[in-house]
């Protein structure tokens, strides 16, 4: 038997940024792609909406992003993520908020 690997919380956050970062170029790339002119009426809304979603997504997945690189910032610091450790909050809103 081989030896187990041991789980590593820091090196599995930054592989799963890693893998976020790259979600949300496939999904900036997709809403970059022009909507087909021959498109009409309740096609050319559900794509509309398609793109519209993705772009939803992208913005949900960004904000996920920047809270899952300020707790990998708190553990790598501490060694651990606090329980009452805000990370809702993104780099440009602190600075709004003084």
């Amino acid at each position: 038997m081989g030896r187990r690997k041991v789980f590593d919380s820091v090196r599995a956050g930054e592989e799963l940024l890693h893998a976020m970062s790259i979600a949300i170029e496939n999904i900036t790339e997709e809403i970059k792609k022009p909507v087909d002119k021959e498109l009409s009426g309740s096609q050319r809304r559900s794509e509309l909406q398609s793109i519209k979603q993705s772009a939803i997504d992208a913005k949900d997945l960004i904000t996920e992003y920047q809270k899952l690189e300020q707790m990998l910032k708190e553990l790598k610091k501490t060694g651990q993520i606090k329980d009452d450790v805000d990370f809702s909050s993104g780099f440009s809103e602190k600075f709004a908020k003084q």
